[in-house]
């Protein structure tokens, strides 16, 4: 092994051995706490404010870009795509929520539409959306082929990806060689 595999390493044997000295009852109370957290947020929003992006969590409403008050650069990760639940899909999965999961999965594939005219950020659809659709893809062939669930599902999650992907490919067209931080999701 060379200095720069073990330079690499080096954080990671220092996490995991942190973590060997942590005791089982501590992990599964840290575990409980975690989940808790998770449901007391994504209950919330599911609650009170979907199909919008966000919870706002003073007013107990959902924000949808363009409908709020605006908070400048921030809102760029917002599209009206339901951005929390597509967030969610995969830690329904960790935490054993099959029934939720299929559920959320269900919502997106029929009421998120990403042929909008609005002007999104490229780092946080492309993090957020295209990274959710597609573990939700993997997630759920995963829960299919396991547990014999979602027998109904053929790919949607993952043609969804490809076209929020195809919609964000206008912003790599620059002079720079680096994407544009925006891109419309409809004119490119």
């Amino acid at each position: 092994m060379n200095w720069r595999s073990a330079a690499m390493l080096l954080p990671l044997m220092l996490l995991l051995d942190g973590t060997q000295g942590m005791e089982e009852s501590e992990r599964l109370n840290l575990r409980v706490e975690a989940e808790d957290m998770f449901f007391h947020a994504f209950n919330a929003y599911m609650e009170v404010a979907w199909p919008a992006d966000e919870l706002m969590p003073l007013s107990c409403k959902g924000r949808y870009r363009g409908r709020e008050f605006g908070r400048g650069d921030i809102d760029d990760a917002l599209g009206n795509f339901s951005l929390t639940l597509v967030d969610s899909l995969d830690m329904l999965v960790v935490l054993g929520k099959v029934d939720l999961f299929e559920e959320a999965v269900l919502k997106v594939v029929e009421t998120v539409s990403f042929d909008t005219d609005v002007v999104v950020s490229v780092f946080e659809t492309n993090i957020r959306i295209v990274g959710g659709l597609v573990s939700g893809h993997v997630l759920s062939e995963y829960v299919r082929d396991k547990y014999g669930r979602m027998e109904w599902y053929r790919g949607q999650l993952l043609n969804m990806a490809v076209d929020v992907g195809n919609r964000l490919l206008p912003a790599f067209n620059s002079t720079t060689g680096l994407p544009f931080p925006r891109v419309n999701l409809k004119t490119g």
